[in-house]
């Protein structure tokens, strides 16, 4: 658009509507490069008109009331400019500019009451809405009204919508007879509408929840059903763009949503993006959940499709699923910038609970700096095979012909994994392995060119930690298929370039997901969501396959059947059990994941002869022989070493006997007496009141 410096080249608009508003007109830029406006003329009998055309936007209805005016009078001036006023006044939305909201105040030059008749209903409404214009009427033409518009968007000074249906804040001039909606009922509406569940059954479920506090009545109810199709309304016409330019964007809602991120880092010269979100009931889970036990890490995800990767924390629940407590977007993975999230992810975790610690960190990723993880959080750190196999057999099945070459080479490929503790050597197992199957040309192009390169490194870090179990292997990559079928829909594909769209994806969809879970898991409420969320896993499926549906050969060790329990007549062959490299022919698994198939079988072969064992046994047996081999004989080390043995066999013990028992009360009498200070005991069992009551009492007896 072109400035325009002088009035006379400014057409009068008259529109032919009745009540018009600014999108009825065509606005110019008038003044000089440094300072200029955007303005229309209309004839100055047709202000009262725009005016109420700006207050029936459909978005942001509201009321305009004049904030400050001026008059001058004919005559008065012997020379002036085109754009002089005759009178002059600033019209501004009468949601502002004041703001009684949440971290909001009165303006300090406010030292007189304004006429309220057409201001919003009551002070509290005020939410410090920017939006105003100008109107002048011109000296020169007193028949013509100069329109500037100084902010014609209805938002606040942080640029979020403050009123009005879009904004997600506001609660309407009926609140006072809003009944008590409690953060569960509110989170547990707000997680059934962005699930898609229909209107009607979320209002059930609503209705069911308030009664609880107020008891039913019908106009309850219908605050409650209003409620509801409102909050809808909000979350449909919601959208991650809050900006044109994602940067922006990001920034915007970072500035809105403070208490959901821990961390927080813009791009620069010298600074990667980064950005840590973890909401309040992540946080709780964090603790409660991650206290005491093991927190994995999905690493990489959308690596080459997100314009930034995603690294998800994971903790596992009471039903050992994988529960995401934290979401880290970045592309750096120096060690300098993870530790700087690490550290206050900690330090998030111990204000909440002091004695916050972690017995153990999941890796999935070889190239994963350990050692901000040591000096963060001092715990030992495994590694989980889930990724490599993922990949590896996803593209046996995708780039090999043919179903006994697939069964083959990935168990070649398991064996080339197994090696590392056979001291056989990698190079020459690689040479051999790559000529054995020189004939699968487009598998053999794929590994060389993605794998072979950092082959060693990979096995290398599965040699050095310990490894992950199955389950936690099976649990993890649940969360992974899950966050993936929820981000690469389809429809979405459009945005996966843009950070603003990932965020409100994983903070709305997502998020609520597994909030519904677990609240259907402890609440025992929404069965169908319940038994969804308990068979997520492939461990938990594999449990509903009795030990008599599974068939091993004694004659061939290299196969097992597993009959079908939908169908009887329906039976999938395992080959190479007893391995994490074992293939099974069901749907599932030839998508490269973990099936049931394959998790049962290698459960009844750990108590089979002639099967070897799993990797994270075998794993564990190496590091004991490890630990057994190190220390000389009649050294301070051996005794170390010794002492630490024994230490972890003990916990090991306790934690068999915990798991094993259905009587709590009886491993809580056989614990030992521990005593505290003398100045503690005086007040153990004594409730925390009485406690600070006595406390007074004694201290007015001294005075």
């Amino acid at each position: 658009m072109e400035i325009v410096e002088s009035l006379e080249e400014i057409p009068v608009q008259n529109p032919h509507v009745e009540d018009f508003s600014w999108a009825d007109l065509t606005w110019t830029k008038f003044g000089t490069s440094e300072h200029h406006d955007e303005v229309a003329l209309v004839p100055y009998a047709r202000v009262d008109e725009f005016i109420i055309g700006e207050c029936s936007n459909a978005e942001c209805p509201t009321r305009f009331h004049i904030e400050r005016g001026r008059k001058r009078s004919r005559g008065s001036l012997k020379e002036y400019k085109s754009d002089e006023y005759l009178e002059y006044r600033l019209y501004w939305c009468s949601f502002g500019p004041e703001n009684y909201g949440e971290g909001g105040g009165v303006l300090p030059s406010r030292k007189y009451r304004l006429n309220t008749r057409n201001r919003a209903a009551r002070p509290q409404s005020m939410r410090g809405c920017t939006c105003h214009f100008v109107v002048k009427r011109l000296y020169a033409r007193p028949s013509l009204a100069l329109l500037i518009y100084n902010e014609r968007r209805h938002v606040n000074k942080a640029g979020f919508v403050c009123h009005g249906p879009l904004d997600r804040d506001a609660i309407g001039p009926g609140a006072k007879k809003i009944p008590y909606i409690c953060n569960e009922i509110q989170q547990q509406t707000m997680s059934m509408i962005y699930l898609g569940i229909p209107e009607e059954n979320v209002l059930e479920k609503h209705i069911e929840g308030i009664q609880r506090y107020c008891g039913s009545d019908a106009n309850v109810n219908s605050l409650a059903s209003q409620y509801v199709h409102k909050l809808g309304m909000i979350i449909k016409r919601s959208t991650h763009e809050l900006d044109l330019d994602d940067q922006a964007s990001i920034k915007i809602w970072a500035e809105r949503n403070k208490k959901s991120i821990f961390f927080y880092q813009e791009s620069s010269e010298t600074d990667q993006f980064m950005l840590g979100i973890q909401t309040e009931w992540q946080l709780q889970q964090f603790v409660r959940f991650g206290h005491c036990s093991l927190v994995a890490a999905d690493s990489t995800f959308g690596i080459k499709r997100l314009k930034y990767p995603l690294c998800t924390l994971l903790v596992f629940d009471s039903r050992h699923h994988a529960l995401p407590v934290a979401w880290i977007i970045s592309r750096s993975y120096l060690k300098s910038d993870v530790e700087k999230w690490m550290k206050i992810l900690l330090q998030r975790a111990q204000s909440v609970e002091p004695g916050f610690k972690i017995n153990g960190f999941i890796i999935d990723d070889a190239a994963t700096e350990i050692d901000p993880i040591r000096d963060t959080f001092c715990c030992p750190i495994l590694f989980s095979l889930w990724r490599v196999r993922r990949s590896w057999l996803r593209n046996v099945v995708k780039k090999c012909d043919g179903i006994e070459a697939q069964r083959k080479l990935f168990k070649c490929l398991g064996e080339l994994v197994y090696s590392i503790w056979d001291e056989v050597d990698t190079p020459k197992a690689l040479e051999r392995f790559t000529q054995d199957f020189v004939d699968q040309t487009a598998f053999m192009q794929y590994f060389t060119s993605t794998w072979l390169p950092k082959i060693g490194m990979w096995l290398s870090t599965i040699k050095s930690l310990p490894l992950a179990s199955q389950e936690a292997c099976g649990a993890i990559e649940a969360y992974h298929i899950k966050l993936k079928v929820k981000l690469f829909d389809d429809t979405h594909l459009g945005a996966l370039q843009r950070v603003d769209w990932l965020v409100h994806k994983l903070t709305t969809e997502l998020h609520s997901s597994y909030w519904l879970d677990r609240y259907a898991d402890e609440s025992d409420s929404f069965q169908n969501v319940k038994e969804e969320y308990i068979a997520s896993t492939s461990w938990h499926r594999a449990t509903e396959i009795p030990d008599s549906a599974v068939t091993l050969d004694e004659n061939n060790i290299l196969v097992a059947k597993v009959q079908s329990q939908k169908d009887s007549n329906v039976t999938r062959v395992v080959w190479n059990p007893g391995s994490e490299f074992a293939f099974c022919d069901c749907a599932w698994s030839l998508q490269g994941n973990l099936c049931k198939h394959i998790i049962k079988v290698n459960t009844i072969c750990e108590n089979r002869e002639g099967y070897g064992d799993s990797m994270s046994l075998r794993s564990l047996k190496e590091k004991i022989r490890t630990i057994k081999m190190t220390p000389m004989d009649d050294s301070i080390a051996l005794d170390l070493s010794m002492a630490l043995t024994l230490q972890m066999l003990d916990q090991i013990k306790q934690l068999v006997q915990l798991s094993g028992t259905n009587d709590i009360s009886k491993i809580v009498n056989d614990l030992p007496v521990k005593w505290g200070c003398k100045k503690g005991r005086t007040t153990v069992g004594i409730p925390a009141s009485i406690a600070a009551f006595t406390k007074k009492r004694s201290q007015k007896r001294k005075r």
